[in-house]
């Protein structure tokens, strides 16, 4: 038996690996090029994606821009929907006011709450009383321009731990005279020895541009009772 001498077998394995490894490498390239081409593709695709915004103006100035156009004219009033002229300003910012917030329950008198200017009301705010049913109502107008998102969040503390956290959408709205009215949906009032006592909180109304319009920080009891 020659050892320099290699049997047709271990030819035939030389052959294969020499074969396998140029197919692993065929296959590392062509991986390869088709992540370049991908990353390319998704560069163009990013920079495709960048849309150049033209300048903004103002809704009054959107409204009498080509007013003498029939049918961008409809086609305006349906986008925009009841506009009110009167309160259509000169600035792209809107402007909403919140006219009053009022806690309903079922079978008692509305709770209706003074909104302070600095939005800090002093002591006590409210108190509702354990296992009630109860919505949160509010008026608001809109001003100037059209407010995009509006939504409100609400976070709640005691003794200074997070026992609450909640935040919803109201919707987009267009300038009017006529103030808007929105309630929420019902909540249950936490009961029981330890749902009961002081609670301190901040509500936020804002819009999809995190623009805030309102922020309160108050405080509010939970108890046996309705305050008298």
């Amino acid at each position: 038996m020659g050892g320099g001498e290699k049997s047709d077998k271990e030819t035939k394995k030389e052959n294969q690996g020499d074969t396998d490894n140029e197919g692993v490498e065929g296959i590392g390239r062509q991986m390869s090029e088709t992540s370049v081409s991908a990353a390319e593709e998704e560069e163009d695709e990013e920079g495709s994606s960048k849309i150049q915004l033209g300048p903004q103006c103002t809704l009054k100035e959107q409204i009498e821009k080509d007013k003498d156009d029939e049918s961008l004219r409809r086609w305006k009033e349906q986008l925009l929907g009841a506009v009110d002229f009167e309160n259509v300003g000169e600035t792209l910012e809107p402007e909403v006011k919140f006219i009053q917030l009022s806690i309903l329950s079922p079978g008692r008198p509305d709770i209706v709450l003074d909104i302070p200017e600095d939005g800090k009301p002093k002591g006590l705010w409210f108190t509702l009383k354990e296992g009630s049913r109860h919505n949160l109502k509010f008026s608001f107008q809109v001003k100037n321009n059209i407010v995009s998102g509006l939504k409100y969040t609400n976070t709640v503390w005691k003794t200074g731990v997070k026992v609450d956290s909640t935040k919803e959408m109201i919707g987009t709205f267009s300038p009017q005279q006529e103030p808007y009215i929105h309630v929420m949906p019902e909540e249950t009032t936490p009961s029981g020895m330890f749902a009961r006592g002081s609670y301190s909180a901040r509500s936020k109304f804002l819009d999809d541009d995190n623009k805030c319009y309102l922020e309160i920080n108050y405080t509010f009891d939970i108890r046996k009772e309705w305050a008298k």
